[in-house]
């Protein structure tokens, strides 16, 4: 099993991951996905910019990560801790529920990570919905610092927590 970048035959299994985990998501009362977001549209975005990986057990996407150095607008007044410019920033981590708690999410996020540390970037940087208690733990456990609030008012009335780990500065 490993992580590799994702191509346009991957679209509707990697679609097909996110639905999955928005609805297992609302059906457990965490309101960060909806029907319009995460869309088919920004997973072939992701696809066409080469910035989507995929991990895969027996031929079948089970996780998927997006890895980018662009940074969203909503990040732009973040009072990060590394200077902005050479961070890794990491959305849409995805595991496909009937695979959750088999460690699948560590392994994506220990990708990412080797990743950032391979390209020399400074950071690691990504949001997570406040009321996502689940993911809180996960990344204070990996030593991300939580930072300051942002919002997304397409998916929730709720923040949403910057968190960034430091890499080299």
């Amino acid at each position: 099993m490993k992580v590799e970048k994702a191509i346009e035959k991957d679209l509707d299994q990697l679609y097909q991951v996110i639905r999955s985990c928005a609805q297992h998501l609302i059906k457990n009362g965490v309101f960060q996905w909806n029907e319009t977001y995460p869309s088919k549209e920004i997973l072939q975005k992701d696809i066409d910019l080469q910035q989507i990986w995929k991990l895969e057990e027996n031929n079948l996407i089970v996780g998927l990560i997006v890895l980018t150095e662009i940074e969203d607008k909503e990040y732009k007044n973040v009072q990060w801790k590394t200077k902005n410019g050479n961070n890794l920033y990491v959305h849409r981590l995805a595991v496909h529920p009937k695979f959750q708690g088999r460690g699948f999410a560590q392994k994506l996020m220990d990708f990412a990570e080797s990743y950032a540390i391979k390209n020399k970037y400074n950071s690691v940087r990504l949001d997570t919905f406040s009321q996502n208690n689940r993911n809180l733990k996960f990344y204070k456990k990996r030593n991300y610092a939580q930072l300051e609030e942002i919002y997304f008012p397409n998916q929730s009335s709720y923040p949403f927590y910057c968190f960034e780990l430091i890499l080299n500065e």
